[in-house]
């Protein structure tokens, strides 16, 4: 297809049923994926939910397994520039070609669903979407799929799936009009991908989370990994681009582990990680060498992501309190940005009062906007009233674009002089809409890139010599492990 023809189609798939929205049931999934000879049964599956973190501990998940030497299939939501980012197969987007391909072998099974009307619906854009990441993953084919929950669990079309692991990062308040208004009612969603004959591994959570977990683990009759006493985050220290960690892993205490990412939310992401991965390996223990290769190639973008030096801006995907309150944790302790300048947009059914109440201690002005493009997204007299009440007029700035609103940030940062930084953040919408402007193609030069850990020994030439003619199992090929985008 045409350039224009792929914008079309990308058009077209928006346009349905959109993705912050559930419809009821899983039966539209399913029809679609009978009809397409369930190709989500070809692979296993490693399927994460949770309301904060969970993307960042798939982009992980996938890094390690590819230091293992699994070929690796990530399902993710939502993207940040790109509709291709949520399909990724060997850490990257699949190619524009054959997203298009893709759909033409599926739109027909997907139009027979769309006249069945099921449920008073046609397949909505994640329905659609969730297929076609399963047919992506079942053409590779890949060794494992890391399927990321777009949202809740029980009735997400991702939960179709019979995981071998279902991991639960922490839960948290968001989504309140869909999942419900307590903590208990959102992790009774969350709780639905674990089911009967998986390995769930669960990480720290509130005590009324806590109890619905685990009162789904019992009546699954699983046997949870917890952390605390089955894996933990032991200790970390600030390193140059990101921090040092030390786990507890299947098989022991294991430090020095070098994780590019700010914040100890990441580092305990990164506990989570290993764990998934040990369980989806039957509980043994991972080489110490697949852990630190596969945790120093993780590359998040979006998460706490320096985009510029000079000034510093940072970029972040928060739009909770609970996201804000790691993210601003991690911000102030990787950083002395003084002053700190936020550049922040919101959508309609966040609690963006909360996210201010979290930033406010550490951010000096705010430069507030929005995206008139999208109905959900807080117009700036919205946005402007609520951050009325963090921030005097003095110290809070309305800008009507994205692109405008970066710019004054930036302009502010500078007229402040060497120590202040920008923070862009509020919407996972906004960041993707930032690092457009900032990174226009995509490409971080400020990332310093795959660091192996693993060494691969030179080869002498009597070496070579003595290998022509041996099967291919027989040569110890490295994988080539790139660093992943999201």
């Amino acid at each position: 297809m045409r350039a224009a023809e792929h914008l079309k189609l990308v058009e077209a798939l928006q346009a349905r049923w959109p993705e912050h929205r559930i419809g009821p049931g899983l039966d539209r999934e399913r029809a679609i994926l009978d009809l397409l000879g369930n190709p989500e049964r070809a692979y296993p599956v490693i399927q994460i939910a949770g309301t904060n973190g969970k993307g960042s501990t798939a982009i992980m998940v996938e890094s390690l397994l590819r230091a293992a030497g699994l070929r690796v299939g990530r399902y993710t939501s939502p993207h940040l520039v790109d509709l291709r980012e949520r399909i990724c197969v060997d850490g990257e987007p699949i190619s524009v070609e054959y997203f298009d391909e893709i759909w033409e072998q599926i739109s027909p099974m997907v139009q027979m669903v769309d006249d069945q009307h099921i449920d008073g619906i046609a397949p909505t854009f994640f329905e659609v979407m969730t297929a076609m990441a399963f047919a992506v993953f079942a053409d590779a084919p890949v060794d494992v799929a890391v399927v990321e929950v777009g949202l809740g669990g029980r009735w997400d079309a991702t939960n179709v799936v019979d995981a071998q692991v279902a991991v639960v990062a922490p839960v948290a308040m968001d989504h309140m009009h869909i999942l419900g208004d307590t903590l208990t009612k959102i992790a009774s969603e969350k709780a639905g991908i674990i089911k009967p004959g998986c390995a769930a591994v669960i990480a720290g959570q509130q005590p009324e989370a806590a109890a619905v977990l685990l009162a789904q683990c019992t009546d699954a009759g699983v046997h949870p990994v917890l952390e605390g006493p089955d894996f933990a985050l032991l200790e970390r220290r600030g390193a140059v681009g990101g921090q040092v960690i030390r786990i507890q892993t299947a098989g022991g205490p294991l430090g020095e582990l070098y994780l590019p990412l700010f914040g100890e939310h990441m580092a305990h992401n990164a506990a989570l990680a290993v764990a998934a991965v040990e369980a989806f390996m039957g509980g043994s223990p991972l080489n110490p060498q697949i852990i630190e290769q596969g945790l120093a190639e993780v590359d998040a973008p979006a998460r706490l992501e320096v985009v510029r030096r000079n000034p510093p801006v940072i970029l972040d995907t928060f739009h909770n309190p609970h996201g804000a309150h790691s993210a601003v944790a991690g911000l102030t302790e990787s950083f002395e940005f003084n002053p700190l300048i936020a550049v922040v947009a919101a959508m309609r059914d966040k609690d963006i009062d909360g996210v201010f109440a979290e930033m406010a201690p550490a951010v000096s002005q705010v430069v507030l906007t929005t995206m008139p493009e999208l109905p959900r997204a807080r117009t700036l007299e919205e946005i402007d009233e609520i951050a009325a009440r963090y921030w005097d007029g003095d110290h809070r700035i309305t800008s009507p674009t994205v692109a405008e609103a970066i710019g004054e940030g930036i302009r502010l940062a500078e007229s402040a002089g060497p120590g202040a930084g920008v923070l862009i953040a509020g919407s996972v919408v906004l960041a993707g809409q930032a690092r457009g402007i900032l990174l226009p193609d995509g490409v971080n030069p400020l990332h310093s890139g795959p660091q192996a850990v693993v060494e691969v020994p030179q080869l002498s030439d009597e070496q070579i010599e003595a290998m022509e003619g041996q099967p291919l199992e027989a040569v110890d090929d490295e994988p080539d492990s790139d660093g992943d985008s999201w």
